[in-house]
């Protein structure tokens, strides 16, 4: 774990202190002065004496949601320095806890977003720009594509926070997921001596979001069709809602009001929070709410919507009813589902009388019975890695076992479950059938060294210790091949599911909007039905076909589709 303090986190001089918390695969820190404010603000003595002065922005640097701020736009505010890139889950799991921070300290507060990127794709602005768009980011973000500021700040792990004092000095950094209420803390204790000391300006600073145009599909992330009944359901992240259409386009109807929540009800007034990966049993269909941490079950024929696990609250503990420091339960973590909380559930997949979970945010996959009696951990140590080996470790976290890196698409040929490994770029396999098979990769880093196996991408066609992929995102298995949305080289590949032989299906590594040649731009959904492949085309907020026979690409077009109400007047504002 690398921290860094612009003061020492142990002298009472600096007035600073340190809780630590360590959760699967990161660790926090957040800094805190003390409860006695009087001690701070006595004889107006600053209760970081070791600051550290910190540099003036680069001109070269690249502002997004505000035109290009100087330090000196800033006196008066602390600042805090959020940095992320945009493929990170623990990066999406506090954009919600700067929000919070940024609602309760308008006056006081300016969070500014850094994003520093993995991927080379996440090095474009135009990218960022619509990540932010994607992900509500109503502060102001800089392009750090050079990692000029990731280096002046000595980050080293996504996400990191650095804070600066009214002065524009640096007093406290940490890396991992935080609470708002924990910096919030930080804030009050500290704020009464520079209110004091006449240091604060404490008028709210306005910017320039960017905005988007109404589209009737806003950012669509997963997609299944159901051949059989002749339906596609599109996963309408963004406008929180589920969109069913014919395969050929004709809409059916809509699952939700559009408004961000987790009410159920019937289909006009139930609410989700970004909703991803489906999944059909007959004529219910399982839906991920992924920022709601949450499972729902859509009663087709009734039209009404049902939560069944998690209970709206991301998990502090990927093992369902661990008790620290007791024996281990030998891979039975399990929980009653209404009451175990989730983490970022991406994907779904229903095996016989199974259904299977790419819990995203906690490097695993899950496994809940169809008549929800339990739910719990299936394969993955919860280490973020590529790593085959058994399903589950002996013990919470231990070595030995399969690790993932952020599971995010699912497929399956009946014995095989076909997974998405995004931050690994790799495509593995997990058995069915407990036992006498072991988690393997189809194409991808395993075989690296440690340290190694989650920076190894790229767009290379051809045998399996050859080819290479960028944060694929989803999988679709259909006669031997493994259909794969490449989503960062922003193209569609195919996948010998026995031998890992990659090939480009369509896409030409440059992002656009067009059919003939065919371009995407982060495609994040495949699926299959009636000879075609259906993708979702998610920065350009569409549905794409592929016909198989042919390889030609087309445009879904959805008649009669509209955004929701409200969305569409607030992006118009």
């Amino acid at each position: 774990m690398f921290i860094r303090f612009a003061t020492n986190p142990f002298s009472l001089g600096c007035a600073l202190a340190c809780v630590l918390a360590v959760s699967w695969g990161c660790n926090q820190v957040v800094a805190q002065v003390p409860k006695n404010k009087a001690a701070a603000v006595d004889k107006l003595q600053n209760p970081f004496p070791q600051r550290q002065a910190t540099d003036e922005f680069s001109n070269k640097l690249i502002w997004l949601n505000t035109a290009p701020l100087k330090k000196a736009d800033l006196k008066g505010k602390f600042v805090l320095f959020d940095f992320w890139t945009y493929c990170c889950i623990n990066c999406m799991h506090i954009l919600p806890e700067l929000k919070k921070l940024e609602q309760q300290f308008p006056n006081n507060l300016v969070v500014i977003g850094v994003h520093s990127a993995k991927f080379e794709t996440e090095k474009g602005t135009d990218n960022i720009r619509n990540a932010m768009l994607r992900y509500e980011v109503e502060h102001p973000v800089i392009n750090d594509a050079d990692h000029s500021m990731w280096k002046e700040y000595e980050v080293n792990s996504w996400p990191s926070i650095r804070l600066l004092d009214p002065e524009g000095m640096l007093v406290a950094g940490g890396s991992g997921e935080f609470k708002a209420e924990q910096v919030a803390q930080f804030l009050n204790n500290a704020l009464p001596f520079y209110r004091q000391a006449g240091l604060l300006d404490e008028k709210p600073l306005r910017f320039n979001l960017e905005k988007i145009p109404p589209t009737p599909l806003r950012f669509p992330g997963k997609i299944l069709a159901d051949e059989k009944g002749n339906r596609l359901f599109i996963s309408d992240s963004n406008h929180n809602r589920i969109v069913i259409t014919t395969l050929e386009g004709t809409l059916i109807e809509t699952i939700g009001s559009g408004d961000i929540g987790k009410a159920d009800g019937d289909f006009r007034t139930t609410t989700f929070n970004r909703p991803q990966g489906c999944a059909l049993n007959g004529e219910t269909l399982y839906v991920a709410d992924t920022e709601n941490h949450m499972l729902r079950k859509v009663d087709l024929t009734t039209k009404k919507v049902k939560t069944i696990a998690g209970t709206g609250e991301q998990a502090a503990d990927p093992w369902p009813g661990r008790v620290v420091n007791a024996p281990p339960a030998r891979g039975r973590y399990v929980g009653k589902p209404a009451t175990t909380e989730l983490t970022s559930p991406w994907a779904l997949n229903i095996h016989q009388k199974d259904l299977y979970i790419a819990m995203a945010g906690s490097h695993q996959i899950w496994k809940m019975p169809l008549d929800e009696s339990e739910i719990g951990p299936y394969a993955g140590n919860a280490r973020e890695d590529i790593v085959d080996g058994d399903l589950l470790p002996r013990e919470p976290f231990a070595g030995g076992s399969s690790s993932f890196a952020q599971p995010s698409g699912l497929s399956s040929d009946g014995t095989w479950l076909f997974v998405a490994d995004s931050e690994g770029s790799s495509i593995r396999k997990v058995p069915f059938k407990k036992g006498t098979l072991e988690v393997s990769t189809v194409v991808g880093s395993d075989h690296l060294p440690r340290g190694t196996r989650l920076f190894a991408f790229g767009d290379q066609d051809g045998p399996r210790n050859e080819a290479k992929l960028q944060h694929c995102l989803d999988v679709d298995f259909l006669d031997g091949k493994i259909y794969v949305a490449d989503s960062y080289n922003i193209k569609i590949k195919v996948v010998n599911a026995k031998t890992g032989e990659t090939k480009t299906l369509a896409g030409t590594h440059e992002p656009g909007n067009s059919d003939e040649p065919a371009r995407f731009h982060e495609p994040e959904g495949v699926t299959h039905g009636k000879g075609k492949l259906y993708v979702a085309d998610t920065n350009n907020h569409l549905i794409r076909t592929i016909d198989l026979a042919s390889g030609k690409v087309s445009t879904l077009t959805i008649s009669g589709l509209e955004p929701p109400a409200k969305q569409a007047v607030a992006a118009q504002q």
